[in-house]
């Protein structure tokens, strides 16, 4: 099978932990006689260096070409306090639109090997769950403004119908076809009208579904039970601000960023990242998790139809963790694996296989 991908580095540990992720997506290729086409183009902050916008019209047309996308991270502190438009983070929200990925899927399992969560561990054996988040809608698209003299500001959070329906949709589907057949909407419907149309639209939705079990958690409890008591979830559905944080919080389970991937779904168009930032203290020395970006590598071959492969990869992956080939942010030694040596290790299992 032939498939065109766009990559984006991005910023920080970005290049490093891409470069192991095709190193592995290469050594799939040749096992199972694909041919991947990478075409490398820029966004964030060398792309704010070179053309002055985190997101150019070249980046969005060669993505918009291919078959998928595979993104670094982006964000780098000096551009924090540039005008709007022009910070890095910017433009991943620009790529999003203009790709119309409207659903982010980040899958949350726990590794017994990796015991680096401050939580306990006996509440943390047999976690495994999935959110689904609302990815192009509500307050970090919504209007936004500054009083004429700057003293006051507004956020505008906006949510249509269809919006919640295609992600909610999406949601039942995987609870009942892939997952243990619930789904819990995280809303705050005691004080937000757009909360209030999520229950509604979500509750006529479930109607369809008869076999899966839905319950609704304001987000200040969600966040609480994830870390009291994370088994309760199966399938989570939220909305674009509350997933983002939710999600975060949520490698606390994992005991690290460095692990979670994520897919961001869209009509024709899909992309894959981690969802940790650029992590700028360790660009260049070698010490990066590749494992979230190789892992969302994972989720892309699920996406082309490639379940085989993605079984083996993911199977890589966990015996690099069994064998201890470790960063330092998982594993409780001195005796650390490099960025490098983790993709190595996963190539040559893959190889081997």
């Amino acid at each position: 099978m032939k498939k065109n991908i766009s990559v984006i580095e991005g910023d920080g540990i970005g290049p490093e932990i891409m470069k192991q992720t095709i190193k592995v997506l290469n050594s799939i290729a040749k096992k199972y006689n694909h041919d991947f086409y990478y075409h490398k183009t820029i966004a964030g902050s060398i792309a704010i260096e070179k053309f002055g916008d985190p997101m150019p019209e070249k980046t969005i047309d060669t993505c918009l070409k291919s078959d998928a996308v595979l993104f670094g991270c982006i964000g780098d502190e000096k551009y924090d306090h540039n005008p709007r438009g022009k910070r890095p983070e910017d433009g991943l929200l620009k790529l999003r639109k203009r790709m119309n990925l409207y659903c982010n899927i980040r899958p949350i399992m726990v590794y017994s090997e990796v015991n680096k969560s401050p939580i306990k561990k006996e509440l943390l054996d047999g976690v495994d769950f999935i959110i689904y988040r609302e990815l192009t809608g509500g307050i970090y698209f919504g209007e936004k403004g500054r009083s004429k003299n700057g003293e006051e500001a507004y956020d505008y959070c906006f949510y249509s119908k269809k919006e919640i329906e295609r992600v909610g949709e999406m949601a039942f589907k995987a609870a009942l076809y892939r997952r243990k057949k619930k789904v819990t909407l995280v809303d705050k419907a005691n004080v937000l009208e757009t909360s209030r149309l999520w229950r509604e639209v979500i509750r006529k939705i479930a109607l369809d579904y008869p076999s899966v079990n839905l319950d609704f958690l304001y987000i200040d409890n969600a966040a609480m039970q994830i870390i009291m008591n994370p088994r309760r979830f199966d399938v989570i559905l939220t909305d674009n601000m509350f997933g983002d944080i939710l999600s975060d919080e949520s490698s606390v389970i994992t005991s690290s960023l460095g692990l979670l991937p994520s897919a961001s779904i869209g009509n024709h168009k899909s992309m894959f990242e981690p969802i940790h930032g650029s992590y700028p203290q360790a660009k260049g020395k070698n010490i990066a998790n590749p494992l979230g970006c190789i892992l969302s590598g994972a989720m892309m071959l699920e996406y082309f139809g490639m379940h085989k492969e993605k079984n083996l990869l993911e199977k890589a992956v966990r015996k690099s963790i069994e064998e201890k080939v470790c960063t330092p942010d998982i594993i409780e030694s001195e005796f650390f694996s490099t960025t490098e040596e983790v993709g190595n290790y996963i190539e040559k299992y893959i190889q081997n296989q």
